[in-house]
């Protein structure tokens, strides 16, 4: 929550509010959710890397998007894609902005699968506070203390959500490593073992004499 607010302090400049533009948030939100956790779960039960997660649902991905992207632009833009003049310079940046888009993904389940979730969540959230940042060293892009204060939160609120994994991680190791002496006795009952009792004797270091 602190992490969030922050970036909310150093991102958001014109707040507005309006039913689709909630309906449509909520569902970008919680499809967003659904689709790292899967991401996440697949990659730890199934033991499958990213660059398998990404070969077997890019092709998925794609399809639907193929679908249904030129009917939601439309209903959205009221201009069809079709009907664009598609130069030579729009089909370079087009299938460069595809391969843009297999990094991400690639790099988005690379991290999901390696971390989790939350942890991609806050890395997303450090690149906004570094284009921030870079857009006003490089480009020189109006800064304010807003701006300003919005980082820090943000940064305040990654140390923090830093601080307590390392923390949680170390115990979940000390718990899983178990001391000697902790470590169940070895079994007293022996292997093999007669009716008479004789075995069981001999197994225990018991001997008969002659």
């Amino acid at each position: 929550m602190v992490l969030l607010l922050g970036v909310g302090i150093a991102s958001v400049t014109d707040l507005e509010l309006n039913l689709l533009g909630s309906v449509l948030s909520g569902l970008a939100i919680a499809t967003t959710c659904v689709g790292q956790i899967l991401t996440n779960t697949i990659q730890k039960k199934l033991k499958v890397s990213s660059t398998q997660l990404l070969y077997q649902s890019a092709p998925y991905q794609a399809a639907i998007l193929f679908a249904t992207g030129p009917f939601v632009d439309r209903l959205l833009t009221n201009r069809s894609v079709f009907a664009h003049k598609y130069t030579t310079p729009v089909v370079g940046f087009i299938i460069l902005s595809c391969l843009i888009a297999v990094s991400v993904n690639f790099s988005t389940f690379l991290v999901i699968g390696t971390t989790s979730p939350v942890t991609y969540q806050v890395l997303g959230h450090l690149k906004t506070c570094l284009v921030l940042s870079f857009g006003y060293t490089l480009l020189h892009d109006p800064f304010t203390m807003k701006n300003i204060l919005g980082i820090l939160v943000a940064i305040f609120g990654m140390a923090l959500y830093s601080f307590f994994s390392v923390r949680e991680s170390k115990k979940k190791s000390t718990n899983d490593a178990l001391p000697v002496s902790q470590m169940p006795d070895k079994e007293t009952e022996p292997l093999l073992a007669t009716k008479d009792g004789s075995d069981i004797k001999k197994a225990n270091g018991v001997s008969h004499g002659c």
